[in-house]
């Protein structure tokens, strides 16, 4: 199961919202090596681009054999794709950027920022099919320029980095020539001033790790959930001695068949 599950029986040693006093469980002041975050900015905006892609693979089409079993074809060699191209769409492979053409000028005017020029280019997988209904991915990248101001800290023996976290999607897209596209991208680029450090925190202990959860589909689990036997009636566990007395005199003074009619000393 995971930390978050209902199954978890120790809530107290996973990671969650604090409830009650947050220094109730304090154990130690622990020193841990993080990547901390001095500074960030993030940019968002709607790009039209002219992408080429760099190399490509064909999604493989499963084949059946007489048996029912399926495989996949060889896209170990793939077939130039045949014209006329037709664009499908295009999102990031991952977060992970590169940055190129970095430039870091301190101001003088502020002491504290920094003037931060650089190309940052985030992967992408462009899908798009061919004249024989072939689908293919091509790896391609888009290139952002960002001149922004960042804080930046004092000179130390340990340096600070500049890193970058982007995401784009297609909105749409138009196949040109040459493995070029011609696409309109929503496009998220984070950029980062970081440094690894060591930091004094104060720690509730080690995480308790509860044992993983097998997958399945279980239809019967909320079957198997109730009790074995009905419990008791919440009737009968509200009304009075009094009231129970006079319910079971009723009871067996009728004819068999007619007690159930009457619960709590009341005639349903």
């Amino acid at each position: 199961m995971s930390f978050y599950c209902y199954k978890n029986g120790n809530p107290a040693g996973s990671p969650g919202v604090i409830a009650g006093d947050p220094l109730a469980g304090l154990q130690e002041k622990v020193c841990v090596q993080v990547k901390r975050v001095y500074d960030s900015c993030l940019f968002q905006d709607t790009l039209t681009e002219e992408v080429t892609f760099t190399r490509f693979a064909i999604v493989p089409k499963p084949t059946c054999t007489r048996s029912g079993a399926c495989v996949s074809a060889d896209t170990t060699s793939p077939s130039a794709p045949t014209a006329p191209i037709v664009f499908e769409s295009c999102r990031s492979s991952t977060t992970q950027s590169e940055i190129t053409k970095l430039s870091v000028e301190r101001l003088c005017d502020r002491p504290c920022f920094a003037r931060v020029r650089a190309t940052v280019e985030v992967p992408i997988d462009i899908l798009f099919s061919d004249a024989k209904c072939n689908e293919y991915i091509g790896r391609a990248v888009i290139s952002v320029d960002r001149d922004v101001l960042l804080s930046i800290p004092d000179e130390s023996i340990v340096p600070y980095t500049i890193e970058s976290m982007g995401s784009a999607i297609c909105v749409s897209g138009t196949y040109l020539k040459d493995n070029t596209f011609k696409m309109t991208v929503c496009v998220t680029v984070v950029l980062k001033v970081l440094a690894e450090v060591e930091i004094l925190v104060p720690s509730y202990g080690f995480c308790s790790i509860p044992p993983c959860e097998e997958f399945s589909e279980n239809v019967c689990e909320e079957f198997f959930s109730l009790p074995l036997f009905p419990p008791a009636s919440l009737c009968n566990e509200s009304c009075g001695t009094t009231a129970s007395a006079s319910s079971a005199a009723v009871a067996t003074s009728l004819p068999t068949g007619y007690a159930n009619f009457y619960s709590c000393g009341c005639a349903k």
